[in-house]
């Protein structure tokens, strides 16, 4: 098992990259339509689909790691109160997996909202406020080079 962790945590992090591109792409198709009041097309409802199963696939390969593969979490759950003590250990154990959960609920519910919004504005602004909100909380909960949990941008 312990051989599926290096290529679980490669696929996680180019992943990443995916997530952020379909978030971007979903997020500048919903601020340009919004204010000019173009209509929601199938290019507009496909970037956003394309954000929300990105995220699906990156929580799964997540939870992988989480529950099964990852060291750090394995360290943490054995002693959660040492973990919680430890900036590293509760990042990894609570503050990473807890803002992309929170990112994939607000983007799951901007998804429905869009379905039930009954104009092109209002599709347009929802998609920009929850795919946006969810994107700058992706952001903040990443591990990026030069924070303390840093990972690399690439993995190779």
């Amino acid at each position: 098992m312990s051989s599926m962790y290096p290529t679980a945590l490669t696929l996680h992090s180019i992943l990443r990259w995916v997530v952020l591109f379909a978030g971007l792409l979903a997020v500048a198709r919903a601020c340009a339509g919004w204010p000019g009041r173009r209509s929601w097309t199938a290019s507009d409802n496909r970037a956003g689909i394309w954000f929300v199963a990105a995220l699906d696939l990156q929580l799964l390969v997540g939870l992988l790691l989480y529950v099964v593969l990852s060291p750090l979490t394995q360290m943490a759950k054995d002693n959660m109160a040492a973990a919680m003590r430890d900036p590293s250990l509760r990042f990894w154990a609570v503050e990473h997996p807890l803002g992309i959960v929170v990112a994939l609920v607000l983007a799951h519910v901007g998804r429905v909202r869009i379905r039930k919004a009954s104009t092109n504005d209002r599709r347009h602004r929802v998609a920009a406020v929850f795919f946006g909100i969810a994107l700058l909380v992706i952001l903040a909960s990443t591990p990026w080079p030069g924070t303390p949990n840093a990972r690399p941008l690439f993995p190779w």
